[in-house]
């Protein structure tokens, strides 16, 4: 999940959800979907010292002066068009996918998807190692639906081939309007050769949360994001599993590529005494970190047994949950090892109509393990093969299982 702050942690769902059109934010003291900005006044304070922009200069006079376009059809680039440019290469330098320069078309689109608009395939990327990388394909959304996996590489969406792509120039590629489609080529860990999945987009429906109580007496809770809603949800399920007299316990988080910290926060509460920390914010050597708390709910005894599910479907603050209950000894882990998003993002007006998105901290488990630089590894590592979907096994819901019942 990707994290937005305005002045607090403000946090959006998975890296950049917008192929699906949206995103999701924010925690605590943010409880509508809005724009976290923070304004930037047009002052030359914080220039760089010792800094030779000479080469620049010779480059901007050198282009001006001799360069013609190949085609004669396409518009010469105004001198503004050239500074987006020099800005997003600036950004482009630092080799961080969410450090972004939106200019003014992508921040309007960017702008557009926090306010929420649900027509896509609803799935979350991001830019990789040269590639598209599937983070994770929503529940029953179009993308689901056709076959797209956690950790499919996008090398080509339609005729144009990625390697170059920026995750937001990706997204707009395979944005649309619900009814038409998008024909993606697709690299998959295990398969020799890159095929092709015909996408069609459609109104994207995200669920929340699902139970299921199982013959072993085993409660199973499936939560599918952290939105605003699912604190409550989650809460009604707890009282589900505990009216259902089971003691044993399974969170799935796979697939889940986050959202609001502060729902993270909740659910972790159910399980943790006050105070015990549930993720620490990093501000880097020069400033204090924020330590995150449970509020304390802590409703269940030492007879309970919890297995949580994860993948490297799973992001953000399902990395933050899993991460919170397992160092708290309060979980066991099952599964393949999450993706490693733990990155906190605020986005800031560089002009009215143009933003930066910058990562400013970066999210660490309570006993300091970097969650963007290592993921969480499970306790008990499980992959689940191509030959078990097809089949139709789940080795690592089995595992759990034989966990609980053991």
């Amino acid at each position: 999940m990707e994290f937005l702050k305005k002045h607090s942690a403000l946090l959006v769902l998975g890296a950049i959800i917008a192929i699906s059109s949206f995103y999701l934010g924010f925690n605590s003291g943010e409880k509508s979907l809005s724009i976290p900005v923070v304004d930037v006044d047009n002052k030359t304070e914080g220039q760089p010292i010792n800094v030779d922009f000479a080469p620049f200069w010779k480059a901007w006079n050198l282009l001006n002066e001799k360069y013609v376009s190949a085609s004669t059809t396409i518009e010469k680039v105004g001198n503004q068009e050239k500074i987006w440019g020099a800005i997003k290469g600036l950004a482009n330098s630092l080799d961080d996918p969410y450090t972004v320069f939106f200019p003014p078309v992508e921040s309007s689109l960017f702008e557009a998807d926090v306010r929420g608009n649900f027509e896509g395939v609803g799935m979350e990327v991001i830019a990789q190692d040269n590639t598209i990388t599937v983070i994770a394909p929503l529940k029953n959304s179009p993308s689901a639906k056709a076959g797209i996996l956690a950790g499919d590489k996008i090398i080509k969406i339609g005729d144009k081939t990625t390697s170059n792509l920026s995750t937001e120039d990706a997204v707009q590629l395979i944005r649309g309007p619900k009814g038409t489609s998008v024909t993606l080529t697709i690299f998959r860990s295990g398969v020799k050769e890159p095929f092709e999945i015909k996408v069609i987009r459609d109104v994207i429906d995200i669920p929340t949360i699902s139970t299921e109580e199982l013959p072993e007496g085993i409660f199973v809770i499936e939560l599918y994001n952290f939105s605003a809603q699912s604190p409550n949800l989650f809460r009604s399920a707890l009282r589900e599993f505990i009216l259902s007299g089971n003691n044993k316990l399974i969170i799935d988080l796979r697939g889940n590529p986050g959202g609001y910290l502060e729902a993270a926060i909740d659910m972790a509460s159910w399980f943790l005494p006050a105070s015990r920390v549930v993720v620490r914010e990093d501000f880097g050597p020069s400033k204090d970190e924020k330590v995150y708390r449970s509020k304390g709910y802590d409703v269940f005894n030492d007879n309970l047994k919890l297995v949580i599910l994860v993948d490297g479907g799973s992001a953000s603050a399902s990395e933050i949950l899993a991460g919170a209950l397992v160092e708290h000894g309060k979980a066991v882990l099952v599964g393949e090892k999450t993706f490693g998003k733990g990155s906190v993002q605020e986005l800031i007006n560089i002009t009215s109509d143009t933003s930066l998105k910058v990562t400013v901290a970066r999210w660490l488990t309570p006993n300091g393990l970097s969650i963007s630089q290592n993921g969480i590894m499970p306790e008990h590592l499980v992959k689940y093969t191509l030959a078990d979907r097809e089949t139709g096994r789940d080795p690592q819901f089995k595992k759990a299982v034989e966990i609980l019942t053991k």
